[in-house]
């Protein structure tokens, strides 16, 4: 199987050490893997917004360039989330009978990274060695769209050396929401409180989540506050073995 890799543009333009994680850890199971230049955002800050029109435009850019790929893989429950979810709508709305048809082919060939490891491949273990004390934040896509259930805690109890702990109230949401933040700053910024003082008590050495928009929030707050506490995505804790640690080069203060 040759899968194609959806870096989408939080990864690619911010955090490209997830990406960079997430093909390390395939290539290591033996995947051949391909990158379609062609690829864009998928829209999900234009159906944030309200810009349906804008976003049902890249909706059908995504399926043109990832139309003929065997399977569709990113290190984002979000990005992922939005494709499942939302495309649909959107190529309904267009009126497009050909579009509707196009995405229904390719939604069940596009995976969030674990997901893909866990319900896919049927893989718990990576070979992975990563000796810290981690909390997981399991973001709001993630629990509540893509449904991705227990499995980043499996993938997280097969890493040789590892201390996962559990983050109290896990499921609440870290304040981020994409435009949310910025519509909503103050009531973000509760939440956001909230999730670190869970993270805190937790006594973590970092916070791992499948989403670099929720450990940008989340990291940015615990960097105020100078609490020495270290954001990773799943990816990079999986890519980490005893020959090759992927830190301190993948940590982000």
């Amino acid at each position: 199987m040759r899968l194609s890799l959806f870096i989408p543009c939080f990864v690619d333009t911010l955090f490209p050490s997830a990406g960079r994680a997430m093909v390390a850890v395939l290539e290591r199971l033996g995947y051949a893997l391909d990158f379609p230049s062609g690829q864009t955002c998928c829209g999900q800050i234009h159906v944030n917004s309200g810009y349906r029109a804008e976003a049902t435009t890249l909706a059908r850019h995504f399926v043109e360039v990832f139309g003929a790929s065997d399977t569709v893989v990113a290190p984002s429950a979000s990005c992922v989330g939005l494709v499942k979810d939302v495309y649909r709508d959107l190529a309904r709305e267009s009126g497009d009978a050909a579009l509707v048809e196009a995405v229904e082919t390719l939604i069940p060939r596009v995976h969030e990274f674990g997901q893909f490891l866990t319900d896919v491949v049927g893989v718990e273990q990576v070979g992975a060695y990563f000796p810290h004390r981690v909390t997981l934040h399991t973001s709001c896509h993630s629990l509540r769209v893509l449904q991705v259930g227990d499995a980043p805690q499996r993938l997280l109890a097969g890493v040789r050396g590892i201390e996962v702990v559990p983050l109290p109230a896990a499921e609440e949401c870290c304040g981020f929401g994409g435009t949310f933040a910025v519509k909503n700053a103050d009531t973000s910024a509760a939440m956001l409180s909230s999730k670190v003082a869970n993270v805190l008590a937790t006594g973590a050495e970092f916070v791992v989540a499948a989403d670099n928009s929720c450990l940008m929030n989340i990291g940015g707050a615990l960097s105020r506050q100078r609490a020495g506490v270290r954001t990773l995505h799943l990816a990079e804790v999986l890519a980490s073995t005893e020959a090759q640690p992927w830190l301190p080069q993948g940590a982000r203060p």
